[in-house]
């Protein structure tokens, strides 16, 4: 079942106890805390891991300004962009070296394709997803709206728990990682 950002904040109010909410801006505590603390709790988890629904690639579009030191070319990050996994050149996803620097990957390459964390839509995220940002959502709003430490605590415990079963889930979604390029395995042929 795909949630709004609205729902998962009303299905964490219920876990510690609060009153739902039916917009960011109505006013309420519950709304204020919500609405402050929700897109930096959705983000730092989407950051967290290598979410397959979350996971993209994209050839960057290059920049008409060279960095000022160090690489040749800059290319413009994606705008929906929050991790980047690896970049290589067009058509092959690692590979490349790269900095980020100011919202801007330099390297040395002409032509970079990138493997990034994105933010997707709150009705595209898997229902596993959702019970692990609303036990983070939970944790994340129960000191400022009931002020209960220990309680806090206990969700933060819950919310790693949901977010170690979540890596789980997701990890079974992609073939397992081979060894490529290691320096033994060459020898031994």
């Amino acid at each position: 079942m795909a949630l709004s950002s609205i729902a998962l904040c009303s299905r964490a109010l219920l876990k510690i106890g609060a009153n739902t909410i039916a917009s960011f801006d109505e006013g309420t505590a519950e709304a204020e805390v919500a609405s402050n603390l929700y897109p930096s709790t959705r983000d730092g988890l989407l950051s967290a891991h290598p979410w397959s629904f979350a996971t993209g690639q994209a050839t960057l579009p290059k920049l008409a300004s060279a960095p000022v030191a160090d690489y040749d070319y800059a290319y413009q990050l994606p705008a929906d962009f929050l991790r980047v996994l690896s970049a290589g050149i067009t058509g092959r996803g690692r590979g490349v070296e790269y900095r980020i620097e100011e919202r801007r990957l330099h390297t040395n390459t002409d032509g970079v394709a990138l493997t990034y964390i994105f933010r997707p839509d709150e009705m595209a995220m898997p229902a596993f997803f959702d019970q692990t940002l609303i036990a983070r959502l939970s944790a994340e709003f129960c000191i400022p709206i009931t002020e209960n430490t220990s309680r806090a605590e206990a969700l933060l415990k819950q919310a790693e728990h949901e977010f170690r079963r979540a890596k789980m889930i997701d990890a079974q979604q992609d073939s397992p990682g081979r060894i490529e390029d290691f320096t033994l395995t060459e020898v031994r042929k």
